[in-house]
């Protein structure tokens, strides 16, 4: 019986279209040509970060956060608010909620991340960012996290991500069980990969997500 659902932020519930539209804007590309390259060094299995350094070589992330800010000091800049929520974000956090699931939000993010979500007033117990853990995926300790905060056993919490190595290779090695999201680069990518097979289930959506759950785990 799965009793807790742990989900990741970034295209998983967040849509990264308007934040990564902006950083194209800052770098000063058309958005389809850091589009295309974000999705080509993704294929490539390279870090995202390749992406940014090709279009402008020798970027430094926190250099240019930092000359952002200073620039644009109240502007969403990297950041994210409830208008970048996919649509069927709440209604299935409050669905899941409903059968009794304890529902929860973990993921790689800084610090104010956590205050953009908690703005949001989500139907969740808990909200949990790797920048207020000290430690992020997909480090062991950092599920080792999730289950202290579920606060059930390893094999009853579902982590619910958009990537395989970030989310399904590591939450299935701490004894979690797993759902790959296919949406946003990362998961329809890595949905392809034969690493995905390790996941319990592969949906295209939330909501088959909590069809999924409401048929099979109870």
């Amino acid at each position: 019986m799965i009793r807790s659902v742990v989900f990741d932020v970034g295209e998983t519930l967040i849509d990264e279209t308007r934040i990564f539209g902006r950083w194209a804007d800052r770098l000063g590309v058309p958005h389809l040509t850091f589009f295309g390259t974000l999705g080509g060094v993704l294929a490539e299995g390279r870090p995202m970060l390749d992406a940014f350094r090709l279009v402008k070589p020798g970027f430094d992330l926190d250099a240019e956060i930092t000359a952002w800010q200073r620039d644009e000091p109240h502007s969403l800049r990297e950041n994210f608010d409830a208008d970048d929520l996919y649509p069927d974000v709440r209604p299935t956090l409050e669905r899941l909620r409903a059968q009794g699931l304890r529902v929860l939000v973990a993921g790689n993010q800084p610090a104010q991340a956590e205050d953009a979500l908690r703005a949001m007033d989500l139907p969740v117990e808990e909200i949990h960012v790797s920048a207020a853990w000290g430690v992020a995926k997909p480090e062991r300790a950092f599920f080792t996290r999730v289950i202290e905060e579920a606060g059930h056993a390893a094999e009853e919490i579902l982590y619910v991500g958009d990537r395989v190595d970030n989310d399904v290779i590591p939450a299935r090695a701490a004894g979690l069980r797993t759902a790959l999201l296919r949406r946003g680069p990362w998961g329809y990518l890595h949905a392809e990969r034969p690493e995905a097979a390790q996941a319990d289930v592969i949906v295209s959506s939330l909501a088959e997500l909590a069809d999924w759950l409401a048929a099979n785990v109870r």
